[in-house]
């Protein structure tokens, strides 16, 4: 379409009538309608190839257009014949080429002006470095691609006739895989294919029946026929014109119709079992026409394989219950089934390797069909049964069964080739496929029977104890059920029986009641000995005739047994305290003995076992990895922490707290006097046993930490936020807090059994003994007593045979405090150790100064005073401890002021102001305290409180 349009000119105005002008004024503008050249490649993509061949010879620049490289490129890709890296190899070689020619070309010039100095010849400037023969035959093949439309092909390279496809068959089934992947080439190798396969392909989509196609004409044998259809369908991947789909829908009617016949041919040889030809045979052709290992093919030899109606494999798994005791399951029967099934299907494999070209992949999908018919529906109602008969067979079934699982897909012979690692995930993805409905169950099942069996045992155990305190407490106090008011009224009855000896004594002896005058010889014949019971406790008896009074509490009967261990029987042997003083007694003792028994030893050792049982079912499900083996894991360290609450709180715990209790409850001067001369404090010896056990149960859980857990990686021991580490560090710091709170306890104990020693074994004269012009002196009396001289050489003889080693009463007190705390040496935590010896000290030192103040010192009583002081120091620097030591220290400094001779007032005052002297520990007002305890304090007060007045005066 063209427009007309005449422009004004001058002329024209100035002569409007000439034509001539006119015409030459007029300016012809012709437009027409161009596409954009997107639009125009977006076409080509549609074009058959034929076409695009015809609109490449329109123009120029449409014929670049259509030999575009990265279209046919495309079309390469899409047939899978690519290959990007060899692309880039072949591209870089040719480029290495083109180097050394121009090297090589260049080289005679520069040798010519070094010789001649002649100036050389330019060569014609060129962007491009070619070889001449080169071009001329490329040259040559381009006037050829114009007569053959662009395509190199069979029909017309060199104006021969067309090649007969009869000739070379199998040049044309290697087409597609000997095509070159090279830059700027793809279109010539494009039309190779495209030469070798349309006509095949144009005319099997044109084809009326099966019959017509030209293929199966061209190609007689099955494997080549296959060959080519695979082709013709790799090759419609490029197909990319119009109507495509009816073409490939056609392709695929005609290759499923091939495909038939050839499964009619292979189901025939399996009817004959004809496994070295026609399976082999056909099995082949269908591998080489699906390409993916003839997957209908090997359906077929699965589905109607005849393992899966074998009477040998198909075996009953009810027989794992029925040959077991109740409530239980055996794995017999299973492991006998796996076995046999295993060498059923390992000798598949090599008859698999016999037929199929892809025997691994066929393998494993057959072995797939087993697990999925076979063994599933093996394990299903066996773990359906054993659940609803009882937990514990449900979990043996199924942990069990899952390890002879996965050990019969492990122990299973592929055909060769096929790698370790591979059959080992394959193994761990058949076996969960199996187990994975049941895992969830499983798992919190595991968790809720070991959980449900340890409080269980627990309980039983503190039902025990309880019963049997209930059991001790009714032997002991049966008889005072009904004695309310004396219950009420247990002050008067202590006062009754510990009173009376006061009231009996004088009486007896003639002298009146509270006499305070009787004599030495009087109360040495109103008591003696006791010998019935075999102790050194004192019992009252009369002069005349044995008394007829009720026992004292602490003095047992001959047939009462009340110190005895416990035995087998809940209830102590002999008979019951008739005394509800004694019972009571009787009854604190037997819970102080019972104190080593709050928890057990056996009863932790079988919690661990039971979680160790547990951890090793639930443990096997690690190795499936993924989401599974982490469930399994996660369910492991909540076994363990479960383990800790209960045997921690419920236990152990629960067990300490008692003992703290019992212990809260114990009085030295309400216990035999036979029970304090054993060498130790019974309640706190028992304890320190408790303790040990507690210390036994934390090594042994620590054990189990690391074996169990820490051990096979299920719980990571650097992680700080670790579920089971946090769950053991909790617990070892609520058995170090229970253990305190009990050493406290005990140091309490161990400080009342201190003091009733040092009331009840030290003598009045072990610190102010008679010497030979010595008496003892009291206010209002004077030294000049009238003493005889017979009496006089006797105490000089008693003063000179003098021990001055330390006293009976402090060699027992050491030896109780050093026994009690090297108990703990090994069973404790050092900075524990620590604390409890450090506690101990101070409360020694504390008996020791308030024993102290209830002695008379003489001068020289003050040596055994010292070498007392010197045992304790020295049993203090034992214990490491430069803290307590100084305390002790300041004792020993003391202790001197009673060595000083009365004659020596002034420096006595000057050693109680001093207050260095002492360390800070003792004040000045404290000194003058001890030294009122020396025996001739009176006789020295106004001569030492002077010097003190004169020394504050001269400080002032």
């Amino acid at each position: 379409m063209s427009n007309l349009r005449r422009a004004p000119t001058g002329a024209a105005q100035a002569k409007p009538n000439s034509i001539l002008k006119t015409l030459q004024a007029t300016e012809l503008i012709v437009s027409k309608p161009v596409l954009p050249a997107e639009i125009l490649v977006a076409i080509l993509d549609y074009l058959p190839v034929p076409d695009m061949m015809r609109f490449a010879r329109t123009s120029r620049r449409l014929r670049e257009m259509v030999y575009d490289d990265t279209r046919w490129v495309a079309r390469l890709r899409s047939l899978g014949c690519w290959d990007e890296a060899e692309a880039r190899r072949r591209f870089e070689e040719t480029m290495r080429r083109r180097r050394e020619l121009a090297d090589r070309a260049s080289a005679p010039g520069a040798a010519a002006a070094a010789a001649g100095g002649a100036r050389p010849v330019q060569a014609p400037t060129s962007t491009t470095l070619f070889d001449a023969a080169v071009e001329v035959e490329r040259r040559n093949q381009s006037q050829l691609r114009k007569v053959t439309d662009g395509f190199e092909t069979m029909k017309a390279t060199s104006g021969q006739p067309p090649r007969d496809p009869f000739e070379d068959p199998e040049a044309l089934l290697q087409v597609i895989k000997s095509a070159k992947s090279v830059r700027g080439h793809a279109r010539e190798e494009y039309g190779k294919i495209y030469g070798a396969l349309a006509p095949f392909y144009l005319d099997l989509v044109r084809a009326k029946t099966h019959t017509d196609p030209i293929v199966f004409q061209v190609f007689r044998d099955p494997e080549r026929q296959a060959q080519m259809l695979a082709n013709l369908r790799t090759f419609a991947k490029s197909d990319w014109a119009q109507g495509w789909q009816q073409r490939e829908e056609k392709l695929a009617s005609m290759i499923s119709i091939f495909e038939s016949a050839v499964l009619r041919e292979f189901e025939q040889g399996y009817e004959f079992w004809d496994v070295d030809g026609r399976m082999k045979k056909y099995a082949h052709v269908l591998d080489t026409l699906s390409g993916d290992g003839g997957s209908a093919g090997v359906e077929l030899f699965i589905h109607k394989h005849p393992i899966f109606a074998d009477k040998e494999v198909l075996a009953n798994s009810m027989d794992c219950i029925n040959q077991a005791p109740a409530d239980e399951v055996v794995m017999e029967p299973s492991r006998r089934f796996f076995e046999v099934l295993s060498r059923k299907v390992n000798a598949q494999a090599d008859i698999i390797e016999r037929i199929f070209p892809r025997p691994g992949p066929v393998f494993w999908q057959f072995v797939g069909k087993v697990r999925e018919d076979i063994i599933t529906e093996y394990a299903t109602p066996l773990f359906d049964e054993t659940h609803e008969r009882s937990i514990l067979s449900y979990v043996k079934a199924v942990s069990g069964l899952f390890e002879q699982t996965l050990q019969f897909f492990r122990t299973l012979t592929p055909p060769k080739g096929g790698l370790k690692a591979e059959q080992e995930a394959t193994a761990k993805e058949f076996t969960l496929k199996i187990f994975e409905p049941h895992l969830d169950l499983y798992l919190q099942d595991e968790l809720d029977y070991f959980v449900r069996q340890a409080e269980r045992e627990v309980g039983d155990w503190e039902k025990k104890l309880s019963e049997q305190d209930a059991s001790v407490e009714s032997f002991y106090m049966g008889s005072f059920v009904n004695r309310q008011a004396d219950k009420r009224d247990f002050l008067t009855s202590f006062k009754k029986v510990v009173m009376m000896p006061v009231s009996v004594l004088p009486t007896s002896l003639g002298l009146p009641l509270g006499s305070p005058f009787a004599s030495s010889s009087s109360r040495a014949s109103a008591i003696a000995p006791s010998s019935a019971n075999g102790n050194n406790s004192l019992q009252v008896a009369s002069p005349s005739a044995p008394s007829s009074r009720p026992h004292s509490p602490g003095i047992a009967t001959p047939t009462t047994n009340v110190g005895a261990e416990r035995t087998g029987s809940p209830l102590p042997g002999g008979k019951a305290p008739s005394d509800e003083l004694a019972a009571k007694t009787a009854l604190m003792t037997s819970r102080l003995e019972g104190i080593k028994s709050l928890f057990s030893i056996e009863v932790a050792l079988s919690l661990v076992h039971q979680a160790k049982a547990t951890l090793g079912r639930i443990a096997v499900f690690i190795q499936l990895g993924g989401q599974a083996g982490g469930e399994a894991r996660e369910q492991c360290e909540t076994i363990f922490v479960q383990l800790l609450r209960i045997l921690g709180g419920r236990h152990v715990k629960a067990g300490f707290d008692k003992a703290v209790t019992h212990l809260s409850q114990y009085n030295a001067r309400a216990v035999e006097a036979s029970q304090h001369d054993k060498g130790g404090v019974a309640p706190l010896v028992t304890f320190i046993e408790l303790v040990n056990v507690g210390d036994l149960i934390s090594q042994m859980i620590d054990v189990f930490y690391e074996q169990q857990l820490a051990g096979p990686k299920i719980a990571d021991r650097n992680d700080f936020l670790d579920p089971a580490g946090l769950a053991k560090k909790k617990f070892e710091q609520m058995l170090d807090e229970s253990v305190a709170a009990g050493l406290n306890k005990g140091i309490d104990v161990l400080m009342d059994e201190v003091e009733y020693i040092c009331a009840t074994t030290q003598l009045p004269t072990d610190y102010n003994p008679a010497g030979p012009d010595q008496q003892q002196l009291g206010p209002g009396t004077s030294s000049s007593s009238s003493t005889t001289p017979a009496e006089k050489a006797a105490n000089a003889a008693a003063f000179v045979d003098m021990d001055i080693g330390p006293t009976h009463t402090a060699k027992r007190v050491r030896d109780l405090v050093a026994s009690h705390t090297s108990m703990l040496v090994g069973s404790t935590d050092k900075s524990m150790l620590d604390v409890f010896n450090g506690e101990v000290g101070l409360r020694l030192f504390a008996a020791v100064c308030k024993n102290l103040k209830r002695q008379r010192v003489s001068t020289a009583g003050a040596i055994k005073l010292i070498a007392d002081m010197n045992l304790y120091f020295d049993y203090i620097r034992s214990l490491k401890n430069q803290d307590l030591l100084a305390y002790f220290k300041a004792l020993r400094e003391l202790s001197q002021i009673y060595l000083i001779d009365e004659k020596h007032a002034k420096e006595m005052a000057t050693i109680i102001a001093d207050g260095d002297r002492f360390g800070g520990i003792f004040r000045a007002e404290e000194v003058y305290e001890y030294a009122e305890r020396r025996a001739d304090w009176y006789h020295v007060r106004k001569d030492v409180e002077r010097a003190m007045y004169g020394l504050e005066c001269v400080v002032m």
